[in-house]
């Protein structure tokens, strides 16, 4: 262990420099604090940056190209077979990433944030210590826990040499068969690019559905267009089992009342996050926990410690990169006594499946489950313009509505560019928008945007475009 002998003194300190923990030392900074940033890698961006967000939206991109270009010929355009040279990609993917880091430190020594590399742990209620750097420790005013979570994993595979979704982001070979355990947005993520990197994917979900959460009517959509990418898709199955045989494995599952054994050369654990609250002397700081090991937080982003904040996926919710940087921004604006609250009412979350899914605000169960009577509007894909032009009619866009006030309560969105789309539900939800806010918008056409206006037409009862009963029709 490595120690250094000086301690610092600063008046904000924040512990993690991923999208959550950077963006609330810029804007400390900016709010004229003096900010000390703590972080263990060498590097700044945290996992999303480094190991997460954007090395597989790299590869994803470069996946969906390839497909692009095999999908023009039912335009009449043929480019020939296709070759991959895993070196140059793995090199770009690289040069992306420093790129961005790089800029992230440049932003962060301009605004004269201090950046001290080490592993950082309470050991007061004000005051760090820290190991593997040169700093002793951090005594502060405040504080900004920002460290972000890791990947989990099944015990039975931790021992058998298996990739996580960092191994598989470094891309250290394209294997022949790979198995993915995990149809959450980590494991279709990775198994499609692996998948259209000439990889035979086999990807194994506990669940009846894979996207857990997200709305059926969408989840239908990549389901179908994974099972034409993928070798086998099994829901409703049990890893019991991951061996190591020879120079591949094998995987024991049950799938209903069989036991079936799958080999793969190749196997991705994909299984979700856990946060990174372990082993950081938060109770010295009089931090609790609740029983997910998540950080309890007001509004404010502070914990039952007043002077301490806390952010990102080490606080409840969805663990994005987005909803840390709003936080992000929220806590150093608390601390400088701003008026400042984390109360969005929508979160957008998006999948970069093929086509892309997307959604915000509430899901149709979600609203069912909180006894609202609902609206709902669909506009499928076929029946728009724009998708027909780009070839691309798989999908649909979902709006759902209060019954009786016509409050815009959710968007979801199955289609190309899904992920820029949603925007403009979330920012309606934010803004209180009706049905008749939306639907009177002009949308340019011909566009993937005007399915929005088209599916708050249909939820209504004035749709234009699609047949509808004349019950569904408000005259």
């Amino acid at each position: 262990m490595v120690m250094g002998s000086l301690k610092q003194e600063t008046e904000v300190v924040v512990i993690g420099g991923g999208p959550g923990g950077y963006v609330a030392a810029l804007r400390a900074a900016d709010l004229g604090k003096e900010v000390l940033l703590v972080e263990q890698r060498e590097a700044i961006g945290g996992v999303c940056l480094l190991e997460g967000c954007i090395p597989s939206k790299t590869l994803i991109h470069a996946v969906e190209t390839l497909q692009l270009a095999a999908d023009a010929k039912q335009m009449g355009l043929n480019f020939g077979k296709a070759s991959i040279d895993a070196d140059k990609l793995r090199a770009f993917k690289q040069s992306v990433l420093d790129k961005l880091s790089q800029g992230t430190a440049a932003l962060l020594k301009n605004r004269g944030v201090e950046v001290v590399r080490g592993r950082a742990r309470f050991d007061g209620a004000h005051s760090l210590a820290l190991e593997h750097s040169d700093v002793a420790g951090v005594e502060f005013k405040h504080a900004i826990v920002a460290t972000g979570s890791r990947v989990a994993s099944l015990p039975m595979a931790e021992d058998a040499g298996v990739w996580s979704s960092t191994d598989a982001l470094t891309l250290p070979e394209i294997p022949a068969r790979l198995l993915v355990i995990g149809g959450g947005y980590i494991g279709l993520e990775l198994g499609l690019v692996y998948a259209g990197l000439g990889s035979a994917v086999t990807l194994v979900e506990l669940l009846p559905q894979i996207l857990t959460g997200a709305d059926p009517d969408l989840v239908r959509v990549v389901h179908k267009r994974c099972k034409k990418r993928f070798e086998q898709l099994l829901v409703d199955t049990k890893v019991t089992a991951v061996e190591r045989r020879g120079d591949g494995f094998v995987v024991s599952v049950k799938r209903g009342g069989d036991a079936l054994e799958l080999e793969a050369d190749r196997v991705l654990m994909a299984v979700g996050r856990v946060p990174n609250t372990d082993d950081l002397g938060l109770d010295k700081a009089g931090v609790a926990l609740d029983d997910k090991r998540l950080i309890e937080i007001d509004d404010g982003c502070r914990t039952r410690a007043p002077h301490i904040h806390a952010i990102g996926d080490v606080t409840p919710g969805p663990m994005l990169a987005h909803k840390a940087s709003r936080q992000g921004k929220v806590a150093a604006e608390t601390i400088a006594g701003e008026p400042a609250a984390f109360d969005n009412r929508a979160i957008p979350a998006v999948v970069f499946v093929e086509p892309e899914l997307a959604w915000t605000g509430l899901t149709e169960a979600e609203a069912k489950q909180e006894g609202r009577r609902v609206k709902i509007g669909r506009f499928p894909l076929t029946a728009l313009g724009r998708a027909r032009t780009i070839g691309r009619t798989d999908g649909l866009v979902k709006v759902i509505a209060d019954e009786q006030s016509d409050l815009l309560l959710g968007v979801g969105i199955v289609a190309p560019h899904a992920s820029e789309l949603i925007a403009e539900g979330t920012l309606a939800i934010e803004m209180g928008a009706t049905l008749e806010d939306l639907t009177a918008s002009i949308h340019p056409h011909p566009t993937l945007s005007e399915a929005i206006m088209e599916a708050g037409e249909v939820a209504a009862g004035s749709a234009v475009h699609v047949a509808v009963s004349k019950s569904q029709r408000r005259s």
